[in-house]
């Protein structure tokens, strides 16, 4: 063959970091705090609700292609549930496999090759090949710490927007930091594009785990109604990563576009679980309360064994994700040292330097997840202590 087979756009995307790691696991018999998924099922009503709508037919053969009506509904009312949003699910709400297509498919509708999209840093890694897919040009613009959390320096993201900026694509609750964007923050970022009159892209799938910051959608924020695609999934509030549902709110021209791309994607999806996610949405909020004290308890449990472990520990407000500096027990390179913990201690965690075009910017941090059983980050803690012991 004349060339190698895999595209340009895609040539610098290889094997993704959470395989490798996950494997990595497996191969050692190590504890895997890599990759972001429980270890328990969400609700058993939410996933019976799945088997009654198998067994009474409901989404066995293609669904609509945005999304059955049940499920659409259930997404505007959680909108207006949570946070007094008005959408209508006739033509403003599109069911998507989970955020990962919601993003790929909106970024592909809306970004012209050459088109720049800003995107913080670090990011969830599929951000980098949905740009590329789309012929977009990504400028990070990297979240640093102050204190002990990350923050957004709003004039280095102001400073970023050039005349070729089409998009910023904004994540909050931000994975991997556990940053949480505050009003102010978001209000800045609303001006902003409302000035430069940019669309914006929101990824909040983490939007129900926060811990005492709440999370508010940008969309909500004077002059983003129509320019705001908003993203959310089921996977991380109700722990069935597997069913890959998601959804995008948007003024109806935006969600026509998405659903110009998504139609080539995957067509449709997940039938019979999205009847399911449409129950789960409806679920009272003792359980949305249930599910933050659940992953805050073990947020601490983790958070304070990391720290007597000697790691520097940027405790999360947000996401099941928790973002250390390996810099106090004596090393710099991420990728070495996750390669070498689960030999060391029997633990796995991963680089945050994947999620940086600027990877000396994130080679002393490395993520853990913290979305297990509690015995399970309980022994994880208990191994890690050995590395402040030699």
């Amino acid at each position: 063959m004349g060339r190698p087979p895999l595209g340009r756009r895609l040539a610098a995307f290889g094997t993704t970091i959470f395989a490798e790691m996950s494997a990595l696991a497996v191969r050692t018999g190590a504890i895997n705090l890599g990759q972001g998924f429980p270890d328990t099922d969400g609700p058993e009503e939410v996933r019976e609700a799945a088997v009654r709508a198998l067994r009474d037919g409901r989404g066995n053969q293609y669904p609509p292609g945005p999304g059955v009506p049940e499920l659409r509904t259930a997404v505007t009312e959680h909108q207006r549930r949570w946070y007094g949003l008005d959408v209508d699910p006739d033509t403003e709400v599109l069911i998507t496999a989970g955020a990962t297509e919601a993003i790929a498919a909106s970024l592909l509708a809306l970004v012209e090759p050459g088109d720049e999209v800003i995107a913080l840093e670090p990011y969830y890694d599929s951000y980098a090949a949905c740009v590329a897919m789309a012929g977009g040009v990504r400028v990070p613009v990297t979240l640093r710490p102050d204190g002990d959390i990350f923050r957004l320096d709003l004039d280095e993201l102001r400073a970023a927007v050039t005349d070729r900026t089409r998009l910023i694509l904004l994540n909050t609750p931000h994975n991997p930091t556990g940053t949480v964007l505050t009003h102010d923050e978001l209000a800045a970022v609303a001006e902003l594009a409302v000035e430069r009159d940019l669309l914006v892209v929101t990824d909040e799938v983490y939007e129900h785990l926060v811990f005492g910051t709440a999370h508010t959608p940008l969309v909500s924020f004077p002059g983003m109604r129509e320019r705001t695609v908003t993203i959310s999934s089921a996977g991380k509030t109700f722990s069935f990563t597997g069913w890959k549902v998601g959804w995008v709110t948007a003024a109806p021209e935006l969600v026509t576009a998405v659903r110009s791309a998504k139609q080539y994607l995957t067509y449709v999806s997940a039938g019979p679980f999205q009847y399911a996610v449409a129950e789960a949405l409806r679920l009272p909020d003792a359980y949305f309360d249930g599910i933050r004290e659940d992953l805050r308890a073990k947020r601490d449990l983790l958070a304070d064994g990391l720290t007597d472990a000697g790691f520097q520990v940027f405790r999360p407000s947000g996401t099941y994700f928790i973002t250390t500096d390996i810099r106090p027990l004596g090393e710099t390179d991420g990728f070495a040292f996750c390669r070498s913990l689960p030999e060391r201690c029997g633990v796995v965690a991963v680089p945050n330097a994947v999620f940086y075009d600027h990877q000396d910017q994130g080679s002393p941090f490395v993520r853990f997840a913290f979305c297990k059983r509690e015995s399970v980050l309980t022994e994880a803690v208990g191994r890690l202590k050995g590395l402040a012991a030699g």
